[in-house]
């Protein structure tokens, strides 16, 4: 395997990891600073209603694009195995 097929392969597999991992961090992300700033002009600190909102956000993203970020990661996957022979040599 030539050293442009090893960079390609990784360029890949983190191009996957943001793109499956990237909306549902973004969407915990979003949930967490609005309930945070919800709970600062309410003085209500309470832990757990900021997780169930980031829960909450979380279950909406992956109900939402669920199938789309499982068909890249498997379609990654697929991909990854069938040049498993060009990776050996």
């Amino acid at each position: 395997m030539s050293l442009d097929a090893a960079i390609a392969l990784m360029t890949a597999m983190i191009e996957v990891a943001v793109w499956v991992a990237g909306p549902i961090l973004l969407a915990a992300l979003v949930g967490g600073v609005v309930m945070g700033v919800l709970q600062t002009a309410t003085q209500i600190n309470e832990a757990s209603v900021a997780f169930v909102v980031k829960a909450t956000c979380v279950l909406l993203v992956m109900l939402g694009l669920g199938t789309t970020l499982t068909s890249k990661a498997v379609s990654y996957t697929k991909t990854s195995f069938s040049q498993i022979a060009d990776v050996t040599r």
